[in-house]
This record gives C-alpha cells, structure tokens and sequence, in this order.
C-alpha cells in the first residue's frame, strides 16, 4: 500500500489542504477535500481489520469489476469490496471479491511498472455492482498530462474519502504524478479520473504509490494494463 514515511508527513499533508469540506465534486486544482462517490470504495479483509486500499468500479460488460493498484490484491485471504463506504457504513451493500487478475509484471517480479491489477465480485442477490453504483470506463493510452484529472481515495486514518483534482506529469516513460496533499497510506488503488470519466489511471507504482501524502503515483496505463483489463472483462 502507499507508504507514508512519518506520521508528522501525513500531518504536514492534510494541514496543508484546504479547509473547504463538500459532498459533491472536487475542488479546484492542487486542493484536497472531502467527496462522496458511490464508485469509490474501500478494500477490507473479509476476516478481521480495517480498511487497506481503495478500489474502484470499472464499466464491463458482466458489470461486476474493480479496479485496483495490484499490491493490494496479494495474499491469501479472502477481500470484500465497500462502494461508498462512509463512517462505518456500506450503504450500497459489501462484495466479496471472487477472482484476482495481476499482471505477470507483478506476479513474477514485483515490478512497479506492473501495479495494476483487477477483481471480479461476486453478485448480491442477482445484482453486480456496476448495476448499483455504475461504472468509470478504463482507458488506457492516454497522454500524461494532457487533461487534469481527480484523484479520490480513503487514507486509512480516515472514516471519509479524499479527492483532489491535478493535472499528472510524468516520471520517465513508464510512471506519472499528481501533488496532492492529504493522500497517505491506504490510498492505494485509488483511481485518477479524467473530466470524461475515464480511469486513466492507478495509484500505485513507483514506491507503492509515493512515501509522502503530498504526492502520489501512478503506472501510465499501456498495452499490459488492456490485456489485463480485457482478461478479467471477459469473466463472469
């Protein structure tokens, strides 16, 4: 998950965002602030602990997939999926997580470029998820930077998702950052959404995501994130 290298940077962080608090969309550029997306969600440990990651829904044609940074997707025990989470509460119902889908970058060596990964929930009574909540649509091959985009998360000291809207720029070929303050651990997976509602991308990647709250990272998303989105789209 994103780390973060001390508790007096995670401080430093959401001191520095702005004092504004909405509950329907992000603020201007660079400004962290509290949101309410019915897309975005939080990743528990079916048994036990805390909520750990972000994820969210992507639009596919069975209707019942996340998206994630792959690091959180490890291990062997079972997840559930909370779109919406607030407070305590799952007020559009908790999926368990059915199949994982990681790319062999990852699986076989861990590689920061390949911290993307997918999961398949399971219905509830009949209904998928993306017929719930909806669905972002995955995109990948976007240019970095060429539009802001809106980063929405739940650091794992908080009980409320965060979001800020940034415009990317890149890190090598491979890796893209946003400044955004008050993105610290559990913010992992989180997902960076254009202005047309495209997941363009992931936090994750370099350094797991960032070691500071006021910047965060993403894989740029290429041809091995379509091939994975496209392997886990086609499962029921």
């Amino acid at each position: 998950m994103k780390r973060v290298l001390s508790v007096a940077a995670v401080l430093v962080g959401l001191i520095s965002a702005s004092t504004a608090t909405v509950d329907d969309g992000a603020g201007p550029f660079g400004v962290t602030v509290t949101v309410r997306d019915a897309r975005v969600g939080v990743l528990l440990r079916a048994v036990g602990g805390g909520h750990f990651c972000t994820a969210s829904v992507v639009d596919a044609p069975h209707r019942n997939l996340i998206v994630t940074a792959a690091h959180c997707l490890g291990g062997d025990g079972g997840l559930v999926f909370v779109p919406g989470y607030r407070d305590g509460r799952a007020p559009h119902g908790e999926w368990r997580v059915q199949r994982r889908f990681l790319p062999r970058g990852w699986v076989e060596g861990r590689h920061e470029d390949s911290d993307v990964g997918f999961a398949v929930l399971a219905p509830r009574g009949g209904t998928e998820v993306q017929d719930v909540v909806g669905g972002n649509r995955f995109v990948t091959g976007t240019v970095t930077g060429a539009t802001g985009v809106t980063v929405t998360g739940y650091p794992d000291t908080r009980e409320t998702p965060v979001s800020c809207t940034d415009k990317p720029a890149a890190l090598g070929r491979t890796q893209q950052r946003v400044a955004c303050p008050g993105f610290s651990g559990g913010t992992s997976g989180s997902p960076w959404v254009n202005g047309d509602g495209q997941v363009v991308g992931v936090l994750g990647g370099h350094d797991q995501g960032g070691t500071t709250p006021g910047v965060s990272y993403s894989v740029v998303l290429g041809a091995e994130a379509r091939r994975l989105y496209r392997q886990a789209a086609g499962h029921s």
